[in-house]
Parts: structure tokens; C-alpha cells; sequence
């Protein structure tokens, strides 16, 4: 059910939308878990403020070259399952907000479900163009519930904008991914009240034949005819108010400011803010997430794409997986500007690339996409032998049987011997560790290994996650890695 509400902006009437009934049918939305997730990258604001001149402070989160949205999502939705001992096959929906998805016009959303493994029936929706588009995920998910068509979803919010060197943006940009669980029952977390407020104004945009993100054309012009009269109203509207808000920070100040003449508590953003920097979909949607570690009453806000809007959750105790998030944020590995420069792309080698033999669209890829994303092997009736990857095994490596049915692999395991590749063509980077690793299982995989190598030891306890290996004739190929367990 929706209502309208009149408010004034600069002495003009403007019309709220308010989207207040939070049950149809009878069902009402619970938020069953949540999980985040950072890359392992971290590269201090002062540094790029000193490349320019000016000041900055905070830490920014940046995307190493193996990771990306799809493997932050991918690692922040395995937290939010396995926080809220949920498995992958009772997902029905899979609705993921990122502002720029791995492919412009390709199968990013198939592919992140593959990785999940979640059902071949599982529906669900990409939703992309925008910082907006984090809240959309979630109460669209919300609606899918709501409406019977599923009745366990997951909204994924991962993001990684990439600002052009020398902007404003690059002293705030960072990169990280939450993951929310939605169910019909259950919970300790409900979706409550949504105001949202369209107009076509503009903010930070990218142009489709740009590679990185545009600034804001006028600073005060946009502080005090846009954000603080978009938000401020968007905000007000919530009656009665949140004990505290999550609220989008474009320049660092704009949170703090309208904070003080609202006077709301904004630590749940503010925190985040500090620990990644702005992940443009996502940094919001996490701080919602945060807040939810306790009971209350939490305010999520959205902007961006010429939207502003609201949403009210409300909590009685704790969701699972929220006392995580600011671990599961915390640390990466610290680089300079050079390095984030050649991370997000930005600065690149001029050595030939060396092309794959088999090219992402062939029918290899087609026979063995599925099973390396979701990391099947196949077991043999006759002995047991579990062999990987299936399609490129007919028969079992251990007895030669043909007798052989497929299973999940295992995500944890000791290392059984690694080489570090010290020298990479291009666009692999070197040092390049190729590991050995014994599944918990009884598989016996071999994966690269995430990082430079220097921390391996024969015998280390390792699991594997989705990474990045490379971008082949403009396609990501993705593959598991092994990381050293905490």
C-alpha cells in the first residue's frame, strides 16, 4: 500500500511517495542473516591527496586484481548462509545491486548464482546504473516475498567504483559487498516503512563510453540544491524517526552535516566510512547491516541516479552474522597509489597479452563452466576416488570406472604441496602461487593461491574462494582460490 505526502524544498511543493504497508497477504519480510565482505586491498586517502595536492583522511578499500563485485558478493553471501545456517539449495531468488556488473550485457547475475550454487530455478533480478540500486535490490527481494513468489531470497549489494585519477571521488572511493537473507518467517529483523523521491537531477554519473566515474560539476551547488534538500526530506518524512540512520556520504562531510541540523545518529555509515571508504551501492546497505547487531530501529538511505529514498528496518534482537561485519571488514594488506593505480585498471603494462587457448564463449567453457564455478567433482561407485574437474574426466583417475556421480566439493583443506610462479605473461601477475591442496573431502584439487605465496607452508588448513583470474576478450573468468584460514 503506498500514500503521498506533501513537503516543501527551497519553498517548493514536492511530493514523497511512502510505501507503508510492510505485510501482503498476511506474510511479512524477515531478515534471516547478513554478511559482508571488504577486498584485501588498503591504500590510505592521504596518499592519493599528496599525488594532487589537498587533504584527505580514512582508509579505502581497493580490489586486488583477482577480486571484484562479483567475488565480494559472492564472499559476503557465503557469510550471510553460513551465519545463518542456511543452505544454498533453500534460496529461490537471487536479486544483486552493483552500479557496474562484471559484463555491461552478459550473464553476471547466472554466473554469481552458479558460484552460490543455487538452484537452476532460482529467479531473481540485476539491478545496476546507480547507487540507488542497493536499496532496490533489497525491497525488491522484499517484494518477491512478500508477493509468495519465493519464500527464501537473497539480495546481494556489492560494489567497486573506479574514480578517475586526480577527482574529488578518489580520496573517497572503496569497494565492499553485504549480503541480506530474506525470508517469510522467522527473524529477529523486519522491513518496515519505504519513502522514496524521484527527480531528474544529477550527481556523480558515468557516460557509457567512460571507464571511470565523473564528479559532480558544482560542489555547493550540489551540496545545497541536491543531497541536503533530497535527503533532508527523504529523512524527515520517517515518522516516527529511527534510532539511528545509515545515510550516504559523498564528500565526507555532507553525512556529518546534515547529522547535526537533524541530529541523527549516523555511526552505523560513519563507521563504514571509515573502514572502506565509499563502495557507492554498497557502503549504506552495510551500515543498515552493522546496526542490526542489537535491537532497535535503523534507517537505510539511498541516492544517486536522480532517486533519493528511505527504508525503516526494525529489529527486536540481534540478526545473525551482524557482531561480524566489522571484523569481516577490518584488515587488507596496505599498498601505495601506484599499486592501487595498476589494481583498479588504471595503469597497465604495455606487454602483448598472452591470449587463452580456448577462448570463454567455446564449448569448453560451455561444458565445464558450470562445474568449475560451482566446484563439482565426480565420485566413482566403484572406489570412492573423487575426481575433479568432471568434464575433463570421463572416467575415474583412480580405477579408470565409469561408474561416476557428481557431488559438491569441499571449501576446506590442507595444502599438500605449491610453487609460486615467479615470472607471468600478462594479464596474470606475478608472483603467482599454483597450490596442491588435500579436500577435507578426499579430493585432491589443485587452485592458485590468493596473494604473493609468502605465507604458505606444506600442511597450512587453507579454503577456497571465488576469485578473478583474468579477463579474457572482455570476459571475466572466475575460479576458486586457496585462501589461509583465519
Amino acid at each position: 500500500m503506498t500514500s503521498g505526502t506533501d513537503v516543501f524544498l527551497d519553498g517548493q511543493p514536492a511530493h514523497l511517495t511512502l510505501a507503508s504497508d510492510t505485510t501482503v497477504g498476511g506474510v511479512d519480510v524477515a531478515i534471516a542473516a547478513v554478511g559482508a565482505a571488504a577486498p584485501s586491498l588498503r591504500l590510505r586517502a592521504e596518499e592519493v591527496a599528496g599525488a594532487w595536492g589537498g587533504r584527505a583522511r580514512g582508509a579505502l578499500a581497493v580490489c586486488a586484481a583477482d577480486e571484484d563485485v562479483l567475488t565480494l558478493g559472492w564472499l559476503a553471501a557465503t557469510r550471510a548462509l553460513r551465519a545463518g545456517a542456511i543452505d544454498s539449495t533453500a534460496v529461490e531468488g537471487l536479486w544483486w545491486a552493483t552500479t557496474t556488473p562484471p559484463f555491461a550485457d552478459g550473464p553476471s547475475s547466472a554466473y554469481l548464482a552458479a558460484a552460490l550454487q543455487l538452484p537452476a530455478s532460482s529467479t531473481g533480478a540485476l539491478l545496476t546504473g546507480s547507487p540507488h540500486a542497493g536499496l532496490d535490490a533489497i525491497v525488491t527481494a522484499a517484494d518477491a516475498v512478500r508477493a509468495g513468489r519465493v519464500t527464501t531470497a537473497l539480495a546481494i549489494v556489492s560494489d567497486a567504483p573506479v574514480p578517475g585519477p586526480g577527482s574529488a571521488l578518489e580520496r573517497r572511493a572503496g569497494a565492499g559487498a553485504v549480503a541480506y537473507v530474506l525470508t517469510a518467517a522467522g527473524g529477529h529483523a523486519r522491513l518496515g516503512e519505504l519513502t522514496t523521491r524521484s527527480r531528474p537531477l544529477l550527481d556523480r554519473y558515468r557516460g557509457a563510453s567512460d571507464a571511470v566515474l565523473r564528479d559532480v560539476y558544482d560542489p555547493r551547488l550540489y551540496r545545497e540544491r541536491i543531497y541536503l534538500p533530497e535527503i533532508g526530506a527523504t529523512v524527515r518524512a520517517v515518522d516516527p524517526a529511527p534510532t539511528a540512520w545509515s545515510l550516504p556520504d559523498p564528500d565526507g562531510r555532507l553525512a556529518r552535516l546534515m547529522a547535526k541540523d537533524l541530529d541523527l545518529d549516523i555511526a552505523p555509515s560513519a563507521d563504514v566510512y571509515a573502514a572502506i571508504g565509499d563502495a557507492g551501492a554498497a557502503t549504506t546497505a552495510i551500515g543498515a547491516a552493522a546496526a542490526l547487531r542489537e535491537g532497535g530501529t535503523v534507517g537505510f538511505a539511498a541516492h544517486g541516479g536522480g532517486r533519493s529514498s528511505a527504508l525503516v528496518i526494525d529489529a527486536d534482537a540481534a540478526v545473525p552474522g551482524a557482531f561480524d561485519i566489522p571484523q569481516q571488514l577490518a584488515g587488507g594488506r596496505s599498498v601505495t597509489y601506484t599499486d592501487a593505480l595498476r589494481a583498479r585498471g588504471l595503469l597497465e603494462p604495455s606487454g602483448e597479452p598472452i591470449p587463452m587457448g580456448v577462448p570463454p564463449g567455446g564449448a569448453g567453457f560451455v561444458r565445464g563452466g558450470e562445474e568449475l564455478l560451482g566446484l563439482h567433482g565426480a565420485r566413482c561407485a566403484d572406489c570412492g576416488v573423487i575426481s575433479t574437474p568432471p568434464s575433463v574426466h570421463p572416467a575415474c583417475v583412480g580405477c579408470g570406472g565409469d561408474d561416476l556421480g557428481a557431488v559438491s566439493l569441499s571449501r576446506h583443506g590442507e595444502v599438500h604441496t605449491f610453487v609460486v610462479n615467479q615470472t607471468m605473461p600478462p594479464p596474470f601477475v606475478a608472483p603467482l602461487p599454483l597450490v596442491v591442496i588435500d579436500l577435507d573431502d578426499g579430493a585432491r584439487l589443485m587452485v592458485q593461491g590468493a596473494g604473493d605465496g609468502s605465507d604458505l607452508a606444506i600442511g597450512d588448513r587453507v579454503e577456497l574462494e571465488v576469485r578473478r583470474y583474468t579477463i579474457e576478450r572482455g570476459v571475466p573468468i572466475y575460479g576458486y582460490k586457496a585462501v589461509k584460514e583465519a
